[in-house]
């Protein structure tokens, strides 16, 4: 029999073989080398059968494919460690995250100072090197014999429908409820590292009980391992939480929890953020509005809203009537567009708006700037003719690679079609706007990765990663192709034969939420920003008391020129206010002493300490205007 392969190949195998042979026929048997196997699209173990004609790609761990396969073995490993040491521990779920896995467990307790132990008794399990064996169950009801003991287990049966087929998969001893795939065998396993432990509710619900979660990693070689522990020190250093409070951009109250409190520095970036977008949506032909944050409920019940996201919403009573704080920015752009008649000819219509949004996260959930309750989302609504949608979203696409590109961002796409349940509008709407996101990715020439069933409950969507200086990617930008919306608030639009008929529309957001992306700004750049977003760019330092007055003269140009200085003119030594300027991030310290006020120059070093010494102000202030104009990442006097 013949398989066609990732390059399009055919490779001939004889008849029974399987994936696994396969991987052994192309010699492909390194620890990060055929970790499991997409037959005709579906993602399944090495131990499956090949037939004449399969399609079949072997993912390794570079695919995020072979990753998942890999961390969600290994989560099964932390699970047989921990029944080995704590044999009255309850397994729930463990599911493969970005960067390792996680296992929640129910009647356990656990510290830091266990876990080298825990880690040992996994590595003794990876040495034992169990062959993962795949069990179907017959039905539901064997199912439920086999984790009779386990609750939870059985919960999570119970929940399957009744067409479900259910598997479980084998390690030694141990035996877990799991759909796999899994490694072919534990030896691809090489190095691993428990991380940390925190409290997790029993299915995310804060009704539930409290279940200990335990995060680890692991890796088929231990330098890869070591690379990951050393960007998770070095993000360490970098934590916003940190550093933002520490430069007096932010700050968190327990007063409005999940709800941070800007502060003036914090405002300086926030608004240079904004108004170098609103020069985008200039050139871009947006228009921006602004809509209430609270509506009422029935705006909600017609959006869908109500219905399918209203545990997520503050609800408040006024007057007998409910109202709600937008979670969205959506509908009030849908009342907008109704507010007159449209016509072809202002189509396609591109209205933004900066809406500060309110969602409930649980307490546990929210993390500094990034899972918040409040923060501001800068939507746009695009609405066009059927016939615009790949030309609006190839314009978004380029929008998105101008702005990322701005802050030195990297980014990959993900394409996310239509979830199983809870959903609104009908199937061939679904389909006519998946495939308009897809017909323009595959025009854009850009690689994406597709997520069967992860799309919004109104329609499917176009998911921006970024990642930074770290390697850590983020969900920030979306693009969102609704047909649905329209159709629920009747929008229309006069056609050129005069007939009425219902745009299209387009979400899109590209900062996503400005408070996340002012965290991984921070960051990202470790709170050195660039010279045309630092919320402090120029200090100046005075060598002594008569030179306040040649100082204050160069702030008043500094100040009249646009930039954001002060001065230091206090009793500290010349080399503490340097090293206090550095620790502020400041990007340029300026020194005045007699030789400057009488040549009426400045002494310039850099907060990386590259020292230039004596320059012409008028020159410095020309290099800055040119390198703030140009929004640069790099300064002209650091080489």
């Amino acid at each position: 029999m013949f398989v066609k392969l990732k390059d399009s190949s055919q490779l001939e195998l004889p008849e029974g073989s399987t994936a696994k042979d396969l991987a052994d026929k192309l010699n492909l048997k390194g620890p990060n080398q055929a970790l499991g196997a997409s037959i005709n699209g579906k993602t399944l173990d090495l131990t499956t059968a090949l037939h004449d004609g399969d399609q079949v790609i072997l993912w390794n761990f570079d695919d995020p494919q072979g990753k998942e396969i890999f961390w969600h073995t290994s989560a099964h490993v932390l699970a047989q460690a921990i029944l080995r040491l704590y044999p009255d521990a309850k397994p729930t779920i463990g599911p493969p995250i970005e960067n390792g896995f996680y296992y929640d467990f129910a009647d356990l307790t656990v510290s830091e100072e266990d876990f080298d132990r825990i880690e040992k008794e996994m590595q003794a399990i990876v040495a034992e090197n169990y062959l993962s064996k795949r069990e179907v169950f017959a039905n539901k009801d064997d199912a439920l014999k086999n984790f009779s003991h386990n609750k939870y287990k059985c919960e999570l049966i119970n929940s399957f429908a009744p067409n479900d087929a259910l598997t479980g998969y084998r390690q030694g001893e141990f035996f877990d409820l799991c759909r796999g795939p899994h490694l072919h065998n534990l030896g691809k396993i090489k190095a691993l590292k428990v991380l940390k432990t925190s409290g997790a509710y029993w299915r995310g619900d804060s009704n539930n009980e409290m279940l200990t979660r335990i995060y680890a990693t692991s890796y088929p070689d231990r330098k890869l391992l070591k690379e990951y522990l050393d960007q998770l020190e070095e993000a360490k250093k970098r934590d916003h939480k940190i550093i933002g409070p520490r430069l007096d951009l932010f700050s968190l109250k327990e007063e409005a929890p999940g709800m941070p409190f800007i502060h003036p520095k914090g405002m300086i970036i926030w608004n240079e953020l904004l108004a170098y977008e609103r020069k985008l949506f200039d050139r871009n032909g947006y228009v921006e509005i602004k809509t209430p944050t609270m509506m009422a409920r029935e705006l909600w019940e017609r959006s869908g809203h109500w219905t399918n996201y209203r545990q997520n919403m503050f609800t408040s009573q006024i007057e007998d009537r409910d109202f709600a704080i937008k979670p969205m920015n959506c509908p009030g752009c849908m009342l907008y567009y109704r507010n007159q008649i449209h016509s072809y000819r202002e189509l396609p219509m591109r209205i933004a708006e900066i809406g500060n949004v309110h969602r409930f996260e649980p307490s546990g959930a929210l993390s500094g700037l990034f899972r918040v309750r409040s923060f501001h989302q800068d939507d746009a609504h695009i609405f066009m003719k059927p016939e615009d949608i790949q030309t609006e979203i190839l314009a978004v696409l380029n929008f998105a690679e101008e702005l990322y590109s701005t802050f030195g961002l990297q980014y990959h796409l993900e394409l996310s079609t239509k979830p199983e349940k809870n959903t609104i509008g009908s199937d061939e709407e679904w389909k006519v706007a998946t495939e308009g996101l897809k017909g323009a990715l595959d025009a854009s020439g850009k690689k994406y990765r597709i997520n069967e069933g992860d799309g919004a409950f109104y329609g499917p969507k176009i998911d921006f990663h970024i990642r930074d200086a770290l390697n850590r990617t983020w969900q920030c930008g979306t693009i969102q192709l609704d047909m649905a919306l329209p159709e629920k608030f009747e929008l229309e639009y006069t056609a050129h034969d005069g007939s009425r008929k219902r745009p299209v529309m387009i979400h899109r957001a590209i900062f996503g939420s400005i408070e996340r992306f002012l965290g991984i700004l921070i960051e990202h750049f470790s709170g050195k920003f660039p010279f045309w977003l630092s919320p402090l760019q120029i200090r100046i330092l005075t060598v002594a008391d008569r030179h306040l007055p040649y100082a204050e003269e160069l702030i008043k140009k500094f100040k009249s020129a646009g930039f954001h200085c002060d001065i230091d003119h206090s009793n500290e030594s010349v080399s503490k206010k340097v090293r206090n300027a550095q620790l502020t991030q400041i990007n340029y310290i300026l020194t005045v002493g007699d030789k400057e006020t009488e040549n009426k120059t400045l002494n310039l070093r850099t907060r990386d300490n590259v020292v230039h010494g004596e320059v012409d102000v008028s020159q410095f202030i020309q290099n800055l205007e040119q390198e703030r104009k140009l929004c640069s990442l790099t300064s002209p006097y650091i080489k």
